[in-house]
């Protein structure tokens, strides 16, 4: 049987390709070859492909013996821009084998003088596919050649079909190894954050770690820790360029993501991943990332559908390596939850802990000392009653002596009632806003109240917020130079906010660094605030006063599932 039968040729180009598919597993080389045989076997001179992952977005990856007019400057006039070959992919017109009239390429090479087209004018577009995924288009073309018949159209999408099916053998096969790599890294990043989180001092560092670690030990250009907070999201921490941060950014959002865990589910799908684009697009768009062309996130769930946080992965590059990826990403996420829930529920401990400590050492001292103290008092009254009669010689020292004693008692017994009403605040009994009042006004300060809302609040959020109500009408009491102070409530359904505001000397920038630094106050009321999972900021304006806001969340508090938190101190 002859050769030159059309259809032997055919039977034979088919199996050349096949078996040049077959001999590597490197996609780039490989197309490049397999074009150049497919000219040799078809007597076509020029060929070039395109890989296409995202609409609008297109990667040249392969041409043979491309005309110097499309090979000026490293290949530009292929790299950038459009053709109409790729905008009938686009919007799906390009299903088969089709002669393009010409080519808008080559039409701007001779427009504008790029460079010798070899007489090469039209080509022929056949789109790679294997079975409904398509993957980008193949050109082919030669001097003079204006028209392809159907035989040479059947043929390239044969071969087409074939280049199809070897991409997409190659990407299940790098999928495979890249999952395999990716669980053996998660296996070495669970040792280490639970290595990391038995040691972790507070949920601040352990999230800085959390991401850290995450940098470590996978190769994604951007990884973020979000927390829905009331309509905001909140940017909790930050991978990128190789550095964590904690910005504690709030950008508003959809709901989607606070109300539904089941549509942050989605996002990490193929149909839902605008929902996770969206998110990426917002740390874009604020500057803390470089340009995000893929990005998925799932949720950090503990126990329950309740949504406390979200871990998002981003790509700097179009393509599907999510897809061998999101396995480990859904357990990493597990895994973070479950540490940062570990941590949360022993900071609750150890406050409880502290809190009943506190009760029974102020008990004690209201039993002991004080009482001691009190009786010390009533002696000393006694004891200058018996001196009155001694001679006047004496007397004066003597009066003198117990009129000191008098002094310090009284002195150290109204100290020891301050502490015991610090350690076990009576002024709770009648309410958070009543109790903060009357110790402002112990201070000498003039304290105005508004209280908005009607919600009642836990034990242990009322505790933190009394605490750090202290705290701040103390810095007002001695630092800020006024005796005016405004203290504001705010109750919702899913928080309570307390604003304490000034309008005294404020903070100099200086002060400013040594309070960020060693302030033990500013930490505590931090401190207190996070460990419910809430927010602590700070504003102050030398000479124009300051504002310190507080936010505990109180479903976080009630439920007992508290959220990724560490908001820092905001100087403005």
């Amino acid at each position: 049987m002859s050769t030159h039968d059309p259809h032997i040729q055919e039977l034979i180009t088919l199996k050349t390709i096949a078996e040049t598919l077959n001999e590597s597993n490197e996609l780039t080389p490989m197309l490049d070859v397999v074009i150049g045989k497919l000219l040799e076997l078809t007597g076509l001179t020029t060929g070039w492909l395109f890989l296409v992952e995202e609409k609008r977005t297109h990667e040249f990856v392969a041409g043979r013996n491309l005309p110097p007019a499309l090979r000026r400057e490293d290949d530009e006039p292929m790299r950038c821009g459009s053709c109409w070959c790729l905008e009938r992919y686009d919007d799906g017109r390009l299903k088969n084998a089709v002669n393009i009239l010409n080519c808008k390429r080559l039409d701007n090479a001779v427009r504008y003088q790029w460079g010798d087209t070899e007489g090469i004018t039209h080509h022929a577009t056949v789109p790679l596919r294997s079975g409904s995924r398509r993957f980008g288009v193949l050109n082919v073309a030669a001097p003079g050649k204006l028209h392809f018949s159907k035989e040479e159209l059947a043929l390239l999408e044969s071969v087409a079909y074939q280049i199809g099916s070897a991409i997409e053998r190659m990407r299940l096969y790098a999928a495979e190894q890249r999952r395999a790599d990716l669980f053996a890294r998660l296996g070495e990043y669970s040792s280490a954050l639970g290595a990391y989180a038995s040691q972790a001092v507070s949920r601040a560092e352990l999230t800085e770690q959390v991401m850290s670690l995450l940098g470590r030990y996978f190769d994604w250009p951007v990884a973020a820790l979000l927390e829905p907070v009331g309509q905001e999201i909140t940017l909790r921490a930050l991978y990128s360029e190789g550095q964590t941060t904690l910005p504690h950014a709030k950008f508003p959002l959809a709901d989607m993501a606070r109300t539904n865990p089941d549509a942050v589910k989605r996002s990490a799908e193929p149909g839902g991943v605008p929902d996770a684009q969206q998110l990426a697009d917002q740390l874009v768009e604020k500057g803390w990332v470089a340009p995000i062309r893929r990005a998925v996130a799932v949720p950090l769930t503990v126990a329950s559908d309740s949504l406390t946080g979200m871990l998002l992965v981003g790509y700097d590059q179009y393509g599907d390596q999510h897809r061998a990826d999101m396995e480990v990403i859904e357990a990493i996420a597990e895994h973070i939850g479950m540490t940062l829930q570990r941590i949360r529920l022993e900071e609750n401990r150890r406050e409880l802990a502290r809190m009943d400590e506190r009760n029974r050492l102020a008990r004690d001292l209201h039993d002991s000392v004080s009482q001691t103290l009190f009786s010390l008092v009533m002696m000393s009254k006694g004891v200058g009653g018996m001196i009155a009669a001694e001679p006047h010689e004496q007397k004066s020292l003597l009066q003198d002596t117990i009129h000191d004693i008098q002094s310090l008692s009284q002195s150290a017994l109204k100290e020891m009632r301050e502490l015991i009403m610090q350690l076990r605040p009576p002024g709770l009994e009648e309410g958070l806003m009543t109790g903060l009042k009357q110790y402002g006004e112990r201070l000498k300060l003039h304290v105005r109240t508004h209280i908005s809302g009607m919600q009642e609040l836990p034990r242990i959020a009322e505790e933190a917020l009394w605490r750090i109500g202290q705290e701040a009408l103390n810095n007002v009491s001695k630092h800020a130079d006024t005796k005016e102070v405004t203290v504001a409530l705010s109750l919702q359904n899913d928080e309570a906010e307390l604003r304490i505001e000034d309008q005294g000397r404020g903070i100099t920038k200086q002060r400013w660094k040594e309070l960020t630094r060693h302030s033990i106050g500013l930490s505590s009321m931090r401190e207190r605030a996070e460990s419910l999972g809430g927010q602590f900021r700070l504003y102050s304006v030398h000479r124009e006063g300051t504002i310190i806001e507080v936010a505990i969340p109180l479903r976080a508090v009630t439920t007992e599932k508290g959220g990724i938190t560490d908001d820092p101190i905001v100087n403005s």
